[in-house]
């Protein structure tokens, strides 16, 4: 739990920074640039550490790359040209009821009732806390946030099964080094019409989305997937929430109201009893329990 609320903090700083990044880049060009940053480090980390490529893992890994090299990337950053950060950081708390879904139908975990009853009752806390900011009005901004929340979802619960078999930094770097190709020849094309005379804010926010977002993040968070349980440590992004609101706040000026405090001991609540509840995973028909 403890690494996946490392994991969270360092994501729920992906779409103030997002906001910064598009005063300088398009969307784009982020999506493509700053999978080629996160594709160097991890690179260099698995050339120097000399590690062999998992190619019994390649389909998932292709997966993995998928949903979190591509498809969040670009439609957060596609969502994040209509809506405020911090209404983006709100939508996304339905993150951790749609990966505790795909864990059940991807990796066979088995929540009991009261797991699933914490979850949807995080979930309509959150959505009830996103209509009531937005005045009760969901625009094309929110289709598209959904659209990343799939994409994020589906990739985390890939990437927690493969780290358990594989360290978690590997799990994202292999993914990343798959993708590598297509994503610096999209940082390629896209750099005349997708840079816009950015500053040392646009750069600093740009790195961070490529080195932490992207890369060191997934560190934390395959690890804490792996040891805790997918649909347990998923929870934890209901906090991911509040993250977001609190550096929207810090670094765009973005208000936040008296009543965030509450939303948030209420999610609190939840997470923690979603803790003690029951979750078994499905065996696979002939292996060994």
């Amino acid at each position: 739990m403890l690494l996946g609320l490392l994991g969270v903090t360092i994501f729920g700083a992906t779409l103030p920074m997002t906001h910064i990044a598009l005063e300088g880049f398009s969307p784009l060009y982020i999506t493509f640039a700053r999978a080629a940053i996160a594709a160097t480090a991890a690179g260099a980390a698995l050339a120097v550490l000399r590690r062999p490529f998992p190619r019994a893992h390649l389909p998932a890994l292709v997966g993995v790359g998928l949903g979190a090299v591509f498809g969040f990337p670009i439609f957060s950053s596609i969502a994040m040209q209509t809506i405020p950060a911090s209404h983006g950081g709100v939508v996304l708390g339905l993150l951790p009821l749609l990966t505790s879904i795909f864990a059940a139908l991807v990796d066979g975990e088995r929540p009991g009732p009261l797991f699933w009853l914490c979850g949807f009752a995080g979930s309509l806390l959150i959505v009830a806390f996103s209509l009531r900011e937005s005045a009760f009005h969901l625009g094309p901004g929110d289709f598209w946030l959904m659209l990343a929340a799939l994409s994020a979802s589906f990739s985390y619960v890939l990437s927690g099964k493969l780290a358990r078999v594989m360290p978690g930094w590997e799990v994202i770097g292999w993914a990343l080094a798959l993708c590598a190709p297509l994503t610096f020849a999209g940082t390629i094309l896209f750099a005349g019409s997708g840079i816009h005379g950015p500053g040392a804010a646009e750069y600093t926010a740009l790195l961070y989305l490529g080195l932490m977002s992207m890369f060191g993040g997934f560190i934390f968070w395959n690890a804490g997937l792996a040891l805790g349980g997918i649909a347990r440590v998923a929870q934890i992004q209901l906090f991911q929430t509040f993250v977001t609101l609190a550096v929207s706040a810090v670094l765009l000026g973005e208000a936040i109201g008296p009543e965030t405090l509450g939303f948030a001991l209420a999610v609190a609540f939840v997470v923690w009893l979603g803790r003690k509840a029951r979750i078994v995973r499905a065996i696979p028909a002939g292996s060994r329990a």
